[in-house]
């Protein structure tokens, strides 16, 4: 059997010791009810995402659609709170810079646009909305750009929270409090350790004693006492 690591022999020798290895089981169990808290008092989150393709024109170089495709994913949110979207998502211009977020494919000129809401409808009509304004801002500007921007498919109303229920955030909040613990029982050891050897120093060795091999000066009355005789 291939000998234990520094690190774990000495996690199992604090283990070992009286009135520590409670330190390990208590740090997993605070996390564990942190985490579940947090998941049952949160609110849950729904994610909507609606989907627009790049087209070239007529005239048009199609590798073109795949730059533009990427430039529009880039300012997605800036061309939806100029336009009318926050109008027909019925949320603001903050809401939406917040709530929405634009990815680009690497080999396709496709843009999902993906919106995160407390209630379903609202994350389908900000997704949808911001799609909407991608296409009239890209029918302005077709002229010089040689592209446009169509619907590839609607965002649809979502049934289940994307966000972490109360059992998955207990579960992750244990993990995170028994690392936590396992690191203060491995760095305490140390701390203790340097302690004691700071305190354990001989009190001599800060205290300079005589020097070897000098003569110490002579009283002044002995010096005269001789000179007399």
């Amino acid at each position: 059997m291939s000998s234990l690591s520094p690190q774990r022999s000495r996690l199992v020798t604090v283990l070992r010791t009286p009135r520590r290895w409670w330190v390990l089981p208590s740090s997993v169990l605070i996390g564990a009810v942190l985490g579940g808290g947090y998941g049952a008092v949160k609110t849950p989150q729904y994610a909507a995402t609606s989907y627009v393709i790049v087209v070239p024109g007529e005239k048009s170089d199609p590798a073109a659609a795949l730059g533009f495709a990427q430039a529009y994913g880039r300012v997605a949110t800036d061309i939806a709170v100029t336009g009318d979207a926050q109008v027909w998502a019925g949320v603001s211009a903050a809401t939406l810079r917040d709530s929405v977020q634009a990815e680009t494919s690497p080999d396709a000129p496709m843009i999902s646009l993906t919106a995160r809401s407390a209630a379903p409808g609202k994350a389908v009509a900000m997704a949808d909305g911001v799609a909407r304004a991608l296409i009239l801002n890209s029918t302005h500007v077709s002229g010089s750009t040689g592209v446009k921007v169509v619907q590839f498919s609607r965002a649809t109303k979502p049934v289940k929270p994307v966000s972490p229920s109360a059992p998955l955030s207990a579960l992750v909040g244990g993990c995170a409090g028994g690392l936590l613990g396992g690191l203060a029982l491995l760095v305490r050891p140390q701390r203790a350790a340097r302690t004691e050897a700071r305190h354990s120093r001989p009190a001599s060795a800060s205290v300079p004693g005589p020097a070897v091999g000098k003569t110490q000066p002579e009283p002044a009355s002995e010096t005269a006492g001789r000179g007399a005789v």
